[in-house]
């Protein structure tokens, strides 16, 4: 029997044991795409417990208690730390095959110097240890350059001030790069309730008005050259459905002015917007020398009871099943019809449809730039240990895994860091698996290199334009 999580946690053989001690374990870490809050970076927040740093924002811990009794008042309610710290523990030690577990885990042997397994009766002792090292000092910026990151993007608004990352540059000890990312989804929304208030937030930004489709694209472009003055290279949009469909500048800023008045946004019109939205951003993207991410997919807030509640990104959220390929080849040919398209990521949420953007993302590279057009890491309910390996498989059967950008956290926990070990273990054991079983010389230079280059490097050059 195989000691639990030791120095060789899943890695079977020797060739992947080297790879990963040799080459993986030793490179930084370029988180691209997180929900880390900047102003927790930037004030270097003290947490108040390990539930706080667990359970403040984790809605893949909140999922797992739900599905496990857990009443709510454990989980995001009144309850004292220890007592949904004890709730957790109660949930994790039967979360037998869950990546929560190897995560939970890892945590607390890379912050923690915790070895043993979480249970509810040893919890106490747990959160006693840990409270005391977060005590100590074991702050944000310190958790981040215990991580050997090296570059990390926060997810931000068109309309955000940036003020956070603008603090950063004045004091930053954690070693990394940190960076904002631009998400326009709010801009790209004409059919929700607040789409009104956003449109006067967003003018307010710029220090204008937005009566017309025209004006919304130049408050997003001068908003985009203040990203960029910031560090910005990475664009991200979550798509629930792929829309293409084409309008006049006509239709347009009638979509435009009906839903800044309030009123309903048909499906039809909302494509509409949206195409020609997406359209305009990706041509300015390609303009800068940016990253596009496309995230597709998700079934937002589908438990009306608990969005009244508790609001967006509380662990209620599910995968969609439609039709992407048709759409999606449309959408991005729109998008280069008069300049190139920029360097894109394309991530589902529904791995029926990764081979899918594996196979589209090949036929759309440019001339001499490698994975130009390449999928994103497995995402969501796809990174844990099966996702991963098959998400990898997908790559190197269709496309160049050796162009893979790797590993994000995807989080809005600083303990989450140790995910970029957990895969980088899971793909030294695949890789190291096929060299023993004969598909592939253990020619460890040319190995080695494609794990430096799949942990961090093709990460970090999205950022060396």
């Amino acid at each position: 029997m195989k000691t639990f999580m030791d120095h060789n946690f899943l890695l079977e053989t020797q060739t992947a044991r080297a790879l990963y001690h040799d080459r993986a374990a030793n490179e930084p870490i370029c988180d691209f795409h997180c929900h880390i809050p900047p102003e927790q970076i930037a004030q270097n927040h003290p947490f108040r417990s390990i539930t706080e740093a667990w359970l403040g924002g984790d809605h893949y811990k909140w999922r797992a208690m739900r599905i496990a009794g857990v009443p709510e008042r454990l989980i995001t309610g009144g309850a004292s730390d220890l007592e949904k710290f004890e709730a957790y523990a109660s949930v994790v030690e039967r979360a037998i095959g869950n990546p929560l577990y190897h995560w939970t885990h890892l945590e607390l042997q890379r912050y923690f110097g915790i070895e043993e397994p979480l249970t509810a009766r040893g919890a106490q002792s747990i959160f006693d240890r840990c409270n005391a090292l977060l005590e100590d000092g074991m702050r944000p910026q310190e958790l981040i350059a215990r991580s050997n990151v090296r570059l990390l993007c926060t997810t931000d608004d068109p309309a955000d001030s940036l003020a956070w990352h603008e603090q950063l540059l004045e004091k930053n000890d954690s070693g990394a790069t940190i960076l904002p990312a631009f998400r326009p989804d709010k801009a790209l929304n004409p059919s929700a309730p607040d789409f009104p208030q956003y449109l006067r937030k967003l003018a307010e930004s710029d220090g204008g008005s937005i009566e017309s489709f025209d004006d919304l694209k130049g408050v997003l472009s001068r908003r985009m050259d203040f990203f960029h003055r910031h560090g910005c290279r990475l664009s991200d949009h979550a798509l629930e459905v792929v829309p293409c469909s084409r309008a006049d500048c006509g239709q347009l800023d009638a979509i435009l002015k009906s839903a800044s008045r309030g009123e309903t946004t048909t499906p039809d019109s909302l494509a509409k917007f949206r195409t020609e939205l997406l359209k305009f951003l990706a041509e300015q993207y390609s303009a800068r020398g940016w990253t596009m991410q496309l995230h597709l997919g998700a079934l937002r807030s589908i438990n009306a009871e608990m969005f009244a509640a508790l609001g967006p990104d509380i662990g209620c959220d599910a995968m969609n099943d439609m039709p992407v390929a048709v759409p999606l080849a449309g959408l991005l040919g729109v998008m280069s019809e008069d300049v190139p398209l920029p360097r894109t990521l394309l991530f589902s949420l529904h791995d029926k449809d990764n081979y899918t953007l594996n196979v589209i993302a090949g036929a759309l590279q440019r001339d001499g730039r490698a994975s130009h057009v390449g999928v994103g890491p497995a995402w969501w309910y796809h990174d844990q240990r099966d996702g991963m390996v098959k998400h990898l498989r997908n790559l190197a059967n269709v496309s160049m895994l050796s162009g893979f950008v790797g590993m994000t956290t995807d989080s809005r926990s600083l303990l989450s860091y140790t995910r970029h070990e957990y895969f980088r273990r899971i793909l030294c054991n695949l890789l190291g698996g096929w060299v023993e079983n004969g598909e592939y010389p253990a020619d460890m230079e040319t190995l080695g290199d494609i794990v430096s280059r799949v942990s961090f490097g093709n990460a970090y050059s999205l950022f060396q334009s």
